[in-house]
């Protein structure tokens, strides 16, 4: 159980040092930047506008598909970073694999594309 303890120590050091480096900058901010808030910065909005609608309004569906979209495009990055760095011990089978997966995405890509989902009209 010692030995687990020990093993463990420069984890705890650094987390010991990281929590009382951001308390010292934290302190520090307090100590040299002149805490005087107005009516403006005290508002909804920092900027000064009042808020104009709901915020429980109900959002248009372009944001959710273009929320979408960037996941599907995420993912395929996530995908390619791995696929990369094995590239040489997987072969020409994980070659072709990946061109059908990219194929599969641009063929999807496309048909977005030409269906308007990439346009903000």
């Amino acid at each position: 159980m010692n030995e687990f303890l020990v093993e463990y120590l420069p984890v705890l050091i650094f987390i010991g040092i990281a929590i009382g480096l951001a308390a010292v900058m934290v302190g520090a901010s307090y100590v040299v930047a002149p805490q005087r808030p107005d009516a403006d910065k005290l508002s909804a909005y920092e900027s000064g506008f009042e808020a104009f609608d709901d915020a429980r309004s109900r959002f248009d569906v372009r944001f959710y598909l273009v929320t979408l979209l960037f996941i599907i495009f995420d993912l395929e990055i996530a995908f390619l970073f791995p696929w990369a760095v094995s590239l040489g011990e997987i072969g020409v089978f994980g070659f072709w694999s990946m061109v059908i997966f990219l194929g599969v995405l641009t063929i999807g890509f496309v048909y977005e594309w030409k269906k308007g989902a990439l346009e903000w009209e």
